[in-house]
């Protein structure tokens, strides 16, 4: 009897992994990679297009700024010592001013650029979810996954989703 028993749980052992494997031959998966989205992605570079004109007069504010800051260093490293004290110390204060003015500046911008570029990428994977959405359902996915460690180049569907992002009825 208990020779009986064992034999028919190795012979239900032995078929679980057949069953399992042939279960996971029948799933469709694929993969989609996020940084690619954000960095193909036709919405994605004209966000990036957009951006850069938003900010770029801020940006070169800021060059100026920086390039002022490190003029006024300069002047007082080189003729700090053959300065009247009350000049060195006075220009000492302006490059303090100055140098906390750009920070914050810089600060500011940093802070500005993130906002809009993480609000601009929200709208990008608002559309590509829709897109991944209509791919799964028209070639029938059973999973499509995001941020992996690893994955087959085989499964990697992102190009798929770059083209139903390009096309404009996919953009409704």
């Amino acid at each position: 009897m208990k020779k009986t028993i064992a034999r028919l749980l190795v012979a239900l052992m032995a078929s679980l992994p057949v069953t399992y494997a042939s279960a996971v031959d029948q799933l469709k998966i694929g993969y989609v990679n996020t940084q690619r989205l954000f960095r193909d992605a036709p919405a994605a570079v004209k966000a990036a297009k957009k951006i850069e004109q938003e900010f770029s007069k801020r940006d070169q504010d800021l060059q100026r700024l920086a390039k002022q800051v490190q003029g006024l260093q300069e002047s007082l490293e080189k003729g700090g010592l053959t300065m009247a004290e009350s000049e060195r110390r006075s220009k000492e204060k302006d490059l303090g001013e100055l140098s906390r003015e750009f920070q914050r500046k810089q600060r500011e911008f940093r802070e500005d650029l993130n906002l809009r570029q993480n609000e601009e990428n929200a709208a990008i994977i608002e559309k590509a979810n829709k897109a991944i959405k209509q791919l799964a359902d028209n070639e029938k996915y059973d999973l499509i996954v995001q941020d992996v460690v690893w994955v087959s180049p085989k499964l990697d569907i992102t190009d798929k989703v770059i083209k139903a992002l390009s096309d404009p009825q996919a953009a409704k």
